[in-house]
């Protein structure tokens, strides 16, 4: 093979969690550590398996300037460029593929993958020419096709072009068996890079299953996975584990799935198979808001669990119902409850800004989330993502032009009551109104258990008392 260097980036850009649901920076984010580039690492090792040599890098870390990206394609030379294009900096990421087109004309195949281009491959390649391939939905099947070198125009889950015309394939049925992907090749990046933000170690993302039955207003777990949740066995996790500890030396990990618990018995399988492995690890997942299953949260307690994420999205429960979340708050509470007598900490998530949103409702979520009293929150700003109901709703009820600067921290439209700076000025304060409490402040003194996790704090504080 001439040529068999495949590059597979995140671009120059602000330093985002580029995981497709959320596309989220994390600079404006008080306890969102950056994320490894997983997706790739995946493709990595299927380039590896087709007779490739992938090369990986996160040039996040380096800002938006497109000049290390410039010299080190001039040195590498790759016959393919994979980027993760993310929504919100969508002009921004697809500057690096019209870098490498200019730098090698034909001699380079341009590919961008990410959400955006589940639903809107086509109109973005007409617009943008030195697109070669846009890869729509799950990636792996796709590149392995493509990197087999299956005519184009047979490869299911793909944009092309043909000459002047863009063409638009079918899509790819969801892959329902996750078991025969390959382990992501972790030695392709530099993995002390990604660290858990309470410890200072590092942490590595597994991904155990995708898919969601709920299909939330704002969120894109549905239409990207699926309804029907699909996911690895226990057996092939554990290995996945075992690798990151035996080989790598991790031994911290995210459990990343768009709903961890839904089948009980499968979240117990899976933690019984990791207490008999022996590996004395640590991980944090998410969960449904209504499942307070005591025997399930203490297994998982047992199995290393230190911290679950609860999309609570709002102390309202008339924008609970809007939002299509099926919950309730008294579900909600008791869950909370549940978490916190097992000893594990709870990340809990809300959402400002949908269109229902009013001054009382956002005042509602403040005095929810204070008797919460959770030990880490996040309060995102709504941003209407391309392929969510929002979206649509956003384009056929004139709440304004589509405002993706700094996406989940400044309102990406208006509300029906309330403008984009009004919202932008009420989640600011919800924000300081929370974490500025003294009754928080001294339960976090009392849980500090590294210096790391001190130097976190003090950051986040600064973080909460500077921003604009």
């Amino acid at each position: 093979m001439k040529n068999n260097k495949v590059y597979l980036i995140y671009p120059p850009s602000p330093v985002m969690n580029r995981e497709d649901r959320c596309q989220q920076p994390t600079d404006d984010l008080i306890v969102i550590p950056p994320l490894p580039p997983t997706d790739l690492l995946y493709l990595a090792s299927i380039a590896r398996q087709k007779g490739f040599e992938p090369i990986v890098r996160d040039y996040s870390f380096f800002g938006e300037n497109l000049e290390k990206l410039e010299q080190d394609l001039l040195e590498i030379k790759p016959r393919y460029i994979v980027v993760n294009v993310a929504t919100p900096t969508l002009e921004n990421d697809l500057s690096a593929l019209r870098l490498a087109k200019e730098l090698f004309g034909d001699e380079i195949i341009t590919i961008a993958k990410g959400a955006h281009f589940s639903f809107l491959a086509k109109e973005t390649m007409t617009e943008h020419d030195f697109i070669d391939i846009a890869m729509c939905s799950e990636c792996e099947l796709t590149f392995a096709d493509l990197l087999g070198g299956n005519d184009l125009q047979s490869i299911k889950g793909i944009c092309y072009r043909q000459d002047v015309e863009v063409i638009l394939n079918p899509p790819r049925p969801f892959n329902d068996n996750l078991d025969e992907l390959p382990y992501p090749a972790r030695d392709l990046i530099d993995n002390s890079l990604y660290i858990r933000p309470d410890n200072g170690k590092t942490q590595a993302v597994i991904k155990v299953s995708r898919g969601c039955p709920y299909h939330c207003f704002f969120c894109l777990a549905t239409p990207l996975n699926g309804r029907i949740v699909r996911k690895r066995s226990p057996e092939n996790i554990v290995g996945e584990i075992r690798e990151c500890v035996e080989k790598y030396g991790i031994k911290n990990f995210i459990f990343w799935s768009d709903i961890f618990n839904l089948d009980k018995d499968w979240t117990r399988d899976l933690c019984n198979k990791i207490i008999e492995s022996k590996l004395k690890i640590t991980f944090s997942t998410n969960t449904r808001a209504d499942s307070a299953d005591i025997e399930t949260i203490r297994l998982m307690k047992k199995a290393g669990c230190r911290l679950v994420s609860i999309g609570i999205e709002s102390g309202s429960q008339e924008m609970l119902d809007k939002m299509g979340k099926k919950i309730t708050l008294a579900q909600v509470r008791n869950t909370v409850n549940a978490f916190k007598k097992a000893g594990i900490q709870i990340y809990a998530y809300y959402v400002v800004g949908l269109p229902w949103e009013t001054k009382e409702t956002i005042n509602e979520t403040l005095e929810f989330a204070k008797s919460l009293n959770t030990e880490y929150v996040s309060f995102y700003t709504a941003c209407a993502l391309v392929g969510t109901r929002f979206y649509d709703y956003v384009e056929n009820n004139s709440l304004g032009e589509l405002n993706y600067d700094r996406p989940y921290y400044y309102p990406s439209v208006k509300t029906h009551n309330l403008s984009v700076d009004e919202v932008f000025e009420l989640h600011k304060k919800l924000v300081k109104s929370y974490y500025l409490r003294p009754r928080y402040i001294l339960k976090m003194i009392f849980n500090i258990r590294s210096f790391a996790q001190l130097k976190n704090y003090f950051k986040a504080g600064f973080t909460i008392l500077l921003r604009k």
